[in-house]
């Protein structure tokens, strides 16, 4: 489903407004961690899934890096995947709306 910029840039406020551990990790495009030596390690979990891993092995992926890194981690930034929350969510936001006329 294709979606105009506008349209995401929408999701993308709503989603701003969401607590990032209440999110399934599905709708996770990637994982930033900032170490405290400036540096950062990133892991893409849109590639990891065009490459073919499922969510167990995204999630064994990700607790490599939090076990490789740990006491380094200064912080850690959760990027949602707004266009597949939107093409999740819209259509029965739509349907529920429908039902209001």
């Amino acid at each position: 489903m294709q979606f105009s910029d506008e349209f995401l840039e929408k999701w993308e406020h709503i989603i701003d407004e969401v607590i990032k551990t209440e999110i399934p990790l599905e709708c996770i495009k990637k994982v930033v961690f900032r170490l405290h030596n400036k540096r950062q390690r990133t892991v893409n979990l849109s590639t990891l899934k065009r490459q073919g891993l499922d969510m167990d092995q995204i999630e064994v992926a990700l607790t490599r890096v939090l076990n490789e890194y740990g006491e380094e981690i200064r912080d850690v930034e959760w990027v949602v995947d707004a266009a597949l929350v939107a093409e999740i969510v819209q259509p029965e936001t739509d349907r529920l709306l429908s039902n209001l006329k």
